[in-house]
């Protein structure tokens, strides 16, 4: 099972919010998934993301690939960083 990490669409028309979440492949975009670890708000000014680093660093330790946008959403909050400690020491 390929297991990703990525977007979740909310929202309504033209306002969105998505929902990070970790998701087989294969599920549909706003299908089912595993577990929630966070949350992107585009929409305000200054954008909000709220990631619960934890979760993203365990997933990712455990083999599951961020998508690219998320890649960069967790780059920002320091996560690839952790991740990059935790894996390979100093």
């Amino acid at each position: 099972m390929a297991v990703k990490i990525r977007l979740k669409r909310m929202g309504s028309k033209k306002a969105p919010f998505y929902r990070v979440v970790v998701a087989d492949s294969r599920s549909p975009r706003d299908g089912r998934f595993i577990e929630e670890i966070g949350y992107y708000n585009p929409v305000a000014q200054p954008a909000v993301v709220k990631i619960d680093t934890d979760k993203a660093v365990q997933w990712i330790l455990n083999g599951a690939a961020p998508t690219d946008t998320v890649r960069n959403l967790l780059s920002k909050e320091g996560v690839m960083a952790k991740v990059h400690e935790t894996k390979y020491g100093k």
